[in-house]
């Protein structure tokens, strides 16, 4: 039971964030809303969150955002805390997650060796 309540805890935190990128509710600059939050893992004791972030910009782009997201941290706690409703809302870190660059590395080395 306490496994289904972590994850549908981390689908609300990954939807709210998205939704706040999207409707520029964070007053940050940095904040491109080109990127997406592609992963949310929250620990067992629902202290600390930690939240991939990436893209489909450039990579300072993104680095950028995350800066700007972790800055912003205390807000989006505080927005989170009123739509999960636990006793403790966990501590958000934003961390840059470059997979999909990588996976397009991949794919263009596959492509040039059946070439």
């Amino acid at each position: 039971m306490a496994e289904f309540r972590l994850r549908r805890a981390e689908k609300i935190i990954q939807e709210e964030i998205s939704m706040l990128i999207l409707q520029d509710k964070i007053k940050d600059p940095r904040i491109n809303k080109l990127v997406y939050i592609s992963h949310v893992k929250i620990s067992p004791d629902m202290g600390h969150a930690r939240i991939s972030v990436s893209g489909y910009c450039k990579e300072k782009a993104i680095i950028k955002t995350v800066e700007g997201l972790n800055s912003a941290a205390g807000f989006i706690q505080g927005v989170i805390g009123k739509k999960i409703k636990t006793r403790l809302t966990p501590k958000l870190n934003f961390y840059y997650d470059n997979s999909i660059k990588e996976g397009f590395e991949i794919n263009k080395l596959i492509e040039d060796t059946l070439s």
